[in-house]
Parts: structure tokens; C-alpha cells; sequence
């Protein structure tokens, strides 16, 4: 059972996963904690429950037309080097390790398909893939959703 004082923290985190950029005194209104506390919590984060504040950027309006999910499976001795070069892309946007004889699940944004092919092609020749399998992204249906709903991250975590 979770406490009270961790169900009304858990408001705090879904009013800001809605709007990160919510005013302290709209959401001690919503939950009924003093803005102060809310100040105090947002301040310590001493659990690294968030991560950071962030945007969700509709990539296709900047021009990056072309997103997919790419799955990965690496030779033992290439799979550190395909890590460092993946994490130090500029077009992988989220990257995971992941299970099930795959090593690694990349999220990939790109201008067109042709400079996703041109990246793939990389990835099969410079770092030996054994496996890969590509799954183009045709439009967000629901996106960081998880929590966002304060009157529903209370009841769910119950």
C-alpha cells in the first residue's frame, strides 16, 4: 500500500509529466499540497525519479521526416564498439538494450529514408551486425503518456 504522502507526490509527477512547465501554484491547487513542499520536492529529487525536463518535438516539422525503431543484434566483439557509436550518433534518438537474442533497440530520426538506408548500411558493414530489423514509425498514436493523468496516477498506483 502506498502512503499518502507518496500517492500526492506521485500527483506532483503526473501534473508535470503533462506540463513541465505547470505554474507550482496551479498544481498546489490540483493536489493540495503547499507550494512549498511542491518547491521542496521538485528541488531535492533526492530519488532521480525525473530524469530531466524535456520537450516532445514533433521531428517532422523540423524537416526529419523519416523515424524508425531498429533493432539490433551484435557480433560478441563488435558489440561495445556498435554501443559507443550509437550513443554517440547525432540521428539516434533513444536507445535501449533490450532481450531475446537482440542487443540493442535504437530510435532513429532521420531527414529521409535515404539517409536512414545510408545509416543501416553503416551499421551492417562498419560494426558487423548479425541481425537487425527496421520498423518505420508512420505517426505517434500515443507517446510519454505513463502518469501524465493526475486524477488516474493515484488510483493506478494503489
Amino acid at each position: 500500500m502506498i502512503k499518502l504522502i507518496e500517492k500526492k507526490q506521485i500527483a506532483v509527477i503526473a501534473h508535470l509529466r503533462r506540463n513541465a512547465r505547470a505554474k507550482l501554484t496551479y498544481i498546489s491547487k490540483q493536489t493540495g499540497l503547499p507550494v512549498s513542499t511542491i518547491f521542496e520536492y521538485i528541488k531535492r529529487n533526492d530519488e532521480g525519479i525525473v530524469r530531466r525536463t524535456t520537450s516532445l518535438v514533433d521531428f517532422a516539422k523540423l524537416g526529419f521526416g523519416t523515424r524508425a525503431h531498429i533493432i539490433l543484434q551484435a557480433s560478441v566483439e563488435g558489440r561495445q564498439a556498435l554501443l559507443e557509436f550509437l550513443m554517440k550518433h547525432k540521428n539516434v534518438n533513444s536507445l535501449y538494450k533490450i532481450n531475446n537474442g537482440y542487443d540493442y533497440l535504437a530510435e532513429g530520426v532521420f531527414k529521409s529514408i535515404g539517409a536512414l538506408e545510408e545509416f543501416l548500411e553503416k551499421l551492417s558493414v562498419q560494426f558487423r551486425v548479425k541481425r537487425k530489423e527496421v520498423y518505420h514509425i508512420i505517426d505517434d498514436i500515443k507517446r510519454e503518456e505513463f502518469l501524465s493523468d493526475p486524477q488516474l496516477a493515484c488510483i493506478e498506483m494503489s
